[in-house]
């Protein structure tokens, strides 16, 4: 990832909607090296900011529904929550949340693609999003897994005014030319694609070993889904699965 900070069409933030706040914690915490904070008001409903240092890098909350399958959601920045909304409607997606006031930090919205991949809009007032990236530990890299890259490619760009290069056999994601992520098809006739998961975005965080990472995984009681592999000319990526189901990816450049 080559943005630094929180831009306008790019990933600003990851949120982790889970079953288990604590165990969650403590498995980030031993694989990542993060410590958390959670707010001990009664409106934020248990939400709990991940940190490097001081700096915050993620949330974790509590599901909505007992049925809510455990997962990490994507928020992409927008200078108007209710505009991109509109945008996101009228390339052929779904509003599953509509924009709202999150006390005075910013305005926030669900959506998912055509194809069914969940991400949340951002517009940031008081908080503007992850404070660090592609740091260890941080949000490196996004990746979207679709079983239609043809929909996706028209729908982002649509949406958010993405930049798209797909030399070398790779689709990456950029905000006018800086890349953040990229695209993974999904066989058609395995709509539940690897690991049992739905079309989705799947944040990697960077690592600086990724193969001692997915061993950290697997010791605190997650799972290797890919195991760590080597881009040709390219990092050393893998994707795991924490101990309630959500899936992650580790990038070590």
């Amino acid at each position: 990832m080559k943005l630094t900070k929180p831009v306008t069409g790019g990933p600003c933030w990851v949120e982790l909607g889970t079953p288990d706040v604590p165990g969650a914690q403590g498995f980030y915490a031993a694989v990542l090296g993060w410590r958390s904070e959670t707010d001990p008001r009664p409106e934020p409903g248990g939400c709990t900011m991940a940190r490097l240092g001081e700096d915050a890098v993620a949330a974790l909350s509590p599901v909505h529904r007992p049925d809510q399958r455990p997962a990490w959601t994507v928020s992409f920045a927008t200078e108007d929550a209710d505009a991109s909304a509109d945008a996101v409607r009228s390339a052929g997606g779904t509003v599953l949340m509509e924009p709202m006031d999150i006390f005075d930090q910013g305005r926030f919205a669900v959506a998912a693609d055509p194809s069914g991949a969940v991400f949340a809009l951002w517009q940031a007032r008081a908080f503007p999003g992850a404070q660090r990236f592609g740091d260890p530990g941080t949000l490196g890299w996004t990746e979207l897994r679709t079983s239609d890259p043809r929909g996706a490619l028209t729908f982002y760009p649509a949406v958010f005014g993405w930049t798209v290069d797909t030399s070398e056999h790779f689709t990456h994601w950029g905000v006018d030319g800086a890349e953040f992520g990229g695209l993974k098809e999904l066989p058609r006739d395995d709509e539940r694609g690897q690991g049992g998961t739905p079309p989705q975005w799947l944040p990697y965080f960077t690592v600086t070993d990724a193969e001692s990472t997915a061993a950290r995984a697997l010791t605190t009681g997650g799972e290797q889904l890919a195991p760590p592999r080597r881009v040709p000319g390219g990092p050393c990526v893998a994707v795991l699965r924490d101990q309630q189901g959500a899936a992650f990816g580790v990038h070590a450049p």
